[in-house]
């Protein structure tokens, strides 16, 4: 006996529920940042677009919209661009011109960008690795862009380290060691605490492009934890990198509140309205669960909240 397959388009209703994103993932383009008189910086960038659907439209008509999708994408990578948030925003902008349907469209990317720097004690050259975050909104009220980072660095428990710090007080007692030297020594001397490999990602989000450096924007994130790591560490530099972890000890919290504090000292010139993420993520080193905090503020409220 034959069955025959219901004819799912004839039997779909005529009125759908409207959808805020339909689209696709994955689409992996070549990207060229111009740097003046220096040789472009080419990154494999991965997008995601997006657009919204009515109520009354069943679908995107997918095989023929990832067809724009992609010629937009060439479109727009094919020359040099100085911002990566502007070529989402150069993306999202077209994408609503081609469908006439929708009235949001969304586009972001992701890409490693790889940088290099010196070591900090033996000054040896390395790499340095951040994934570039940026994403555009395109409405007929206008764009507004994303620009952020992820990058990798140390921190240290600070409630960790101050029970080692109150076992070394104790038996530095015992042994006759004077209040004021013992005191002299632990600040000339970070006492140990366990220590993790922490995400900082900062993004900013403005009408337009930021008015911000995206390598101002990893530096801040790299400063907001204990210390920086680097790929290629000599001896003298894993001492400076532990030395200087345990020196400044910190809570996941408190990687939020440097960023808060970086952000608003190097860009203070942002408008209030600009919107500012912030999250760090710890992979804790003595427990299974890892630690995280997140922050998403106005750069108004936030200058409030600073002081500034």
């Amino acid at each position: 006996m034959s069955h025959q397959l219901p004819d799912v388009q004839a039997s779909a209703p005529d009125v759908t529920v409207g959808l805020s994103q339909v689209g696709v993932t994955g689409v992996e383009k070549l990207v060229k940042l111009a740097r003046g008189d220096k040789r472009p910086i080419v990154l494999m960038a991965e997008f995601e677009v997006f657009v919204d659907l009515p109520s009354g439209r069943k679908g995107i008509d997918m095989s023929r919209n990832l067809a724009t999708v992609d010629e937009i994408l060439e479109d727009i990578t094919r020359d040099e661009a100085y911002r990566v948030e502007d070529v989402c925003g150069d993306a999202a902008e077209r994408l609503l011109e081609k469908h006439e349907y929708t009235t949001t469209a969304e586009v972001s990317m992701s890409a490693e960008l790889v940088t290099r720097e010196n070591t900090p004690a033996s000054d040896i050259e390395t790499q340095s690795t951040a994934t570039i975050v940026a994403s555009a909104t395109a409405t007929e009220n206008g764009t507004r862009e994303e620009i952020g980072a992820e990058v990798t660095g140390m921190t240290v428990c600070p409630c960790s380290q101050g029970m080692s710090e109150s076992r070394a007080r104790d038996k530095l007692a015992e042994l006759g060691v004077d209040e004021e030297t013992t005191e002299e020594f632990l600040d000339a001397v970070p006492q140990p605490g366990h220590s993790q490999r922490g995400h900082a990602t900062l993004t900013i989000t403005t009408d337009g492009h930021p008015d911000v450096d995206l390598r101002d924007v990893i530096d801040i994130a790299r400063d907001s934890m204990s210390a920086r790591i680097y790929n290629m560490a000599k001896r003298p530099d894993e001492d400076h990198m532990t030395y200087e972890a345990h020196a400044d000890a910190k809570f996941v919290e408190d990687c939020v509140r440097a960023l808060a504090e970086g952000t608003v000292d190097e860009f203070g010139h942002l408008p209030d309205d600009a919107v500012i993420h912030m999250k760090q993520s710890n992979d804790e080193s003595i427990h299974q669960h890892n630690a995280h905090a997140e922050r998403e503020v106005t750069m108004g409220d936030l200058r409030g909240e600073l002081g500034r």
